[in-house]
């Protein structure tokens, strides 16, 4: 989907001679009004494409890329269904559900929904308030995507907006500029100022606090270009200090209110 489908033609080249290697992809996202299908006619013509696109026999993990309010559950399941009774799908996983959701779906499924992949960073902590819950009780786990804030957690933007940057094209500005406020500044600075003082980097940091939260079993990268991508894997192994994780907790709070999950703890 991404890219026009090339995002995916790249790794079918890269992982061509690494048959080891698991690759999950998603369907379900439209060009249209809609903006989502998540029809069986879709969802099955979409991982048709994307098998060819990626080379390969099957997806180890797949997708429903978000919540179709146009089609019964039912028939998503059943798509999803057909696809791991194809062999064409090893495992089932939800992206950008709401606690709800997700339940519905996991309690719906012939087959369990192994992940969840959502949006989740110091700068969207918005899961927490229902989804990880109805995830850890599922035994779902979470694909963090955007684990630097939509590039906002590197730290790239304190002083301005690069030229080179996607916040500066037209088509992701809007995706971007709603991370470049007071709050946000308030987390980067506190994310900046515990690299400094840890011997890190600001993605060292963000990635650190993502990774190590409950339910995440991995997160996802949007890496732009190859130097972009190779600072981004030197930071796997970057750990925090419990005092560091307490303090980013506390800046990055979210509000919770009745009846959200720990509203009254």
């Amino acid at each position: 989907m991404y890219s026009d489908g090339v995002s995916e033609e790249n790794v079918g080249e890269f992982c061509r001679e690494q048959p080891d290697v698991l690759i999950s992809s998603k369907a379900g996202s439209v060009r249209t009004n809609r903006r989502r299908d998540a029809s069986r006619s879709h969802l099955l013509t979409a991982l048709d494409a994307s098998l060819r696109r990626l080379r390969r026999t099957h997806i180890d993990v797949w997708h429903v890329h978000a919540w179709d309010p146009y089609t019964p559950i039912e028939e998503t399941l059943s798509a999803a269904e057909h696809a791991i009774d194809s062999g064409k799908v090893r495992y089932l996983g939800i992206s950008n559900y709401s606690g709800w959701q997700l339940t519905s779906a996991a309690l719906g499924s012939k087959y369990p929904i192994i992940s969840a992949q959502m949006e989740y960073s110091l700068l969207q902590r918005g899961i927490e308030r229902e989804v990880i819950p109805a995830a850890e009780d599922l035994g779902v786990g979470i694909m963090a995507w955007s684990p630097l804030g939509r590039g906002v957690l590197t730290g790239k933007y304190r002083h301005g907006t690069p030229a080179d940057s996607r916040a500066a094209t037209s088509h992701f500005s809007a995706f971007i500029t709603p991370y470049l406020n007071d709050r946000s500044r308030a987390i980067v600075d506190a994310v900046c100022t515990a690299a400094e003082g840890l011997g890190l980097t600001p993605i060292d940091v963000a990635l650190a606090w993502t990774s190590a939260r409950r339910q995440v079993s991995s997160a996802v990268i949007g890496a732009r270009t190859a130097a972009q991508l190779r600072v981004v894997l030197n930071s796997v192994n970057a750990q925090l200090p419990p005092e560091i994780h307490e303090a980013l907790d506390e800046v990055s709070a979210i509000e919770r209110g009745y009846p959200d999950f720990g509203w009254n703890q």
